[in-house]
């Protein structure tokens, strides 16, 4: 397998850091050994104190505490999102097909309000008639789209 790592351009990789933390059960990456934050990191590789974190953490990465996941990069970018996301994240709240309609429905809107709470917006419903399917389209706070299956 070749590794890799997903990334998301965005305005404030802080607030992205906290939010997909929170949605996917990641933790924000620790700096690399022999440093005490992210930011003497970046001053060690180069980076001119104006694009430092003023918060002083640095941290735009979150990491899969289990070591399974990829590791997810918020890149600050200057220009803000204009069109639908060309890939979107799907969070498998439901429990998958062998598990009932109405519990997946149950558990995926329990996941829709807990991450309404850390800051994301719902967009719309996805089910019809005769189908079984049930998820939610999402947003995360800087507007990129994800679902709830």
């Amino acid at each position: 397998m070749t590794p890799f790592q997903l990334t998301f351009d965005c305005a404030d990789p802080a607030v992205m850091v906290r939010f997909w933390a929170e949605a996917l059960g990641y933790e924000a990456e620790p700096a690399p050994v022999g440093f005490a934050d992210w930011n003497a990191y970046w001053r060690s590789a180069g980076v001119p104190e104006g694009e430092l974190d003023p918060a002083g953490g640095g941290c735009g990465s979150i990491v899969d505490p289990r070591g399974s996941g990829p590791r997810i990069w918020f890149q600050p970018v200057p220009e803000g999102k204009t069109v639908k996301n060309r890939l979107h994240l799907d969070i498998r709240a439901s429990g998958g097909r062998e598990v009932p309609l109405e519990i997946r429905r149950e558990r995926i809107e329990a996941e829709a309000a807990r991450l309404e709470k850390a800051g994301a917006t719902r967009l719309r419903v996805l089910e019809s008639d005769g189908h079984d399917n049930y998820a939610v389209v999402m947003q995360d706070p800087e507007g990129n789209e994800f679902c709830l299956a």
